[in-house]
């Protein structure tokens, strides 16, 4: 029988292999992987064509008021220099106090100022948008002024009149009287990717065209109701505010208008305005000098993942109604409180933060549809949407004792809640068909935040009427899984989720 040394036949082979394909693995190597990796990067990028290019459009702007009180001091009495002035009042949101207990310096006495002089009030920047003299500022560096005095890189100070501006969204417009001057050009937003190079240029402090760089570090922060905020790692302090932000293209991206900080100074976090919303904003300022936007009359909160997975939404979406003006347009639509709106005008609402800027920028008088789910499935609604007022002081809740309950349903085990019906005048006064009143809170609810005095209008996906309704629903209700409570305490709605005890 043949024996073969199979260790001396790889040997071979291998060999062979080698002189059949040597010339092939002499060949240069050509990895797929390695053809399709980007090329690094070295050093960091040059601004400097960039500050040339842009640097005669943005603008230093002072203010001042005509007032009949002293102007603002600081400690000892001793008046504060106006960039002071802006610091303490952006970023702490008052005019820096004078304290009476503080010890007084012996200072030179100064002969009275005219009570009608204009005095310094703040310091900003701002930048051209059209040759004629348009600018594009913070709302809240023109905010009260009397004098707006803009001074140009040439050192040309020409005052300016305030064309409008928009506290809820912090834009404002000045116009100067003045032609062929340098602009800047607008970016596109949408083209902006977290981790690209931005650029901002300001004057903070006062100190004119200050150059700082970072990077753009997210795109749709929510911090306000109407816009979602550019969040950067670019140096910005007061002074800064109302500046532009700026890409490597040499094209604006947004307006410096906040930072995040503990200490009143730069701390890694700056948020600036996304350039679309701002030039939306500013073509209606010079159109009108107002800013016109749409209203429905209700109060939102966001959708929590647990209570769209027990509820049947299946993921967190929607803007939850948790209270429903009386008379106002959605009021009119059918629409109620506990509602999940999740289509306004057929865009998709994400967040909740998305309802109030799609209705904003809604035109009053303009008949839209909402898409709603309720109890399980969706259904659609025509609300015609109307002009936002100014702001108001949210109504507060009845605080009229309520009447005594008719009967009491027995404790549910399971979740811990005594309940009884509703009498006629309690759905009067909480605007409900139906419901219970808790009476006594114990165990897995009292865990979940249910209170006595809350009013239960639904378990799960089934509305309850009365406390038998109530029973009938507690018992069909899975106590494997979290169950979903909605309850309405004073005018506000909102779903809590019970985690029912295993034992």
């Amino acid at each position: 029988m043949l024996q073969i040394d199979w260790t001396k036949f790889r040997a071979y082979a291998l060999v062979a292999a080698l002189s059949v394909t040597g010339a092939v693995a002499l060949m240069p190597a050509k990895p797929v992987v390695a053809q399709s990796a980007p090329q690094p990067r070295t050093g960091l990028p040059d601004f400097t064509d960039l500050v040339e290019q842009v640097g005669p459009a943005v603008v230093n702007i002072r203010t001042a008021e005509r007032s009949r009180t002293a102007a603002a001091a600081g400690p000892g009495g001793a008046p504060m220099d106006e960039e002071m002035q802006e610091f303490f009042r952006r970023f702490f949101g008052v005019p820096m106090p004078n304290n009476p207990n503080a010890p007084r310096t012996p200072r030179t006495p100064r002969p009275e100022r005219d009570s009608e002089e204009a005095q310094p009030r703040g310091v900003g920047s701002g930048f051209i948008v059209s040759a004629d003299g348009f600018v594009m500022t913070n709302a809240h560096v023109v905010e009260g002024a009397d004098e707006v005095i803009v001074t140009l890189t040439d050192k040309r100070e020409l005052k300016a009149r305030i064309v409008g501006s928009d506290k809820r969204t912090d834009v404002a417009v000045v116009k100067i009287e003045a032609t062929g001057l340098p602009h800047v050009k607008i970016g596109a937003i949408d083209k902006l990717k977290v981790g690209e190079w931005v650029m901002a240029i300001g004057s903070p402090f006062g100190l004119d065209n200050t150059v700082t760089a970072g990077i753009v570090s997210a795109k749709q922060r929510d911090t306000g109701d109407y816009l979602p905020f550019i969040q950067t790692d670019v140096a910005i302090n007061p002074g800064n505010s109302g500046g532009p932000l700026i890409n490597l293209r040499g094209e604006v991206v947004g307006i410096n208008s906040q930072i995040y900080s503990r200490s009143g100074g730069f701390m890694g976090i700056s948020f600036a305005i996304p350039i679309d919303e701002a030039m939306r904003i500013a073509e209606q300022l010079r159109a009108v000098g107002r800013v016109t936007r749409g209203r429905i009359g209700v109060q939102i909160d966001q959708v929590s993942k647990d209570v769209a997975e027990s509820i049947g939404l299946g993921r967190a979406q929607g803007a939850l109604v948790r209270s429903v003006e009386n008379g106002s347009p959605a009021s009119n639509a059918g629409l109620e409180a506990g509602d999940i709106i999740t289509k306004f005008n057929g865009q998709a609402i994400e967040r909740a933060t998305d309802l109030p800027r799609q209705v904003g920028n809604t035109k009053p008088g303009s008949r839209v549809n909402l898409t709603v789910f309720r109890r399980g499935a969706t259904r659609d609604l025509a609300v015609t949407v109307a002009e936002l007022e100014p702001e108001r002081t949210a109504r507060r809740g009845s605080q009229e004792p309520q009447q005594q309950s008719r009967a009491a349903a027995p404790a549910s085990s399971s979740l811990g809640l005594v309940v009884s019906d509703l009498n006629e005048a309690q759905k009067k006064d909480q605007k409900i068909k139906g419901g219970v009143k808790v009476d006594s809170v114990a165990e897995a609810a009292a865990r979940a935040g249910i209170r006595e005095g809350d009013i239960i209008v639904a378990i799960g996906n089934t509305e309850v009427q009365n406390a038998r309704e109530f029973e009938s629903a507690v018992s069909k209700a899975d106590k494997s899984k979290p169950v979903p409570v909605l309850l309405r305490r004073g005018e506000l709605a909102q779903y809590l989720l019970i985690r029912p005890q295993r034992g």
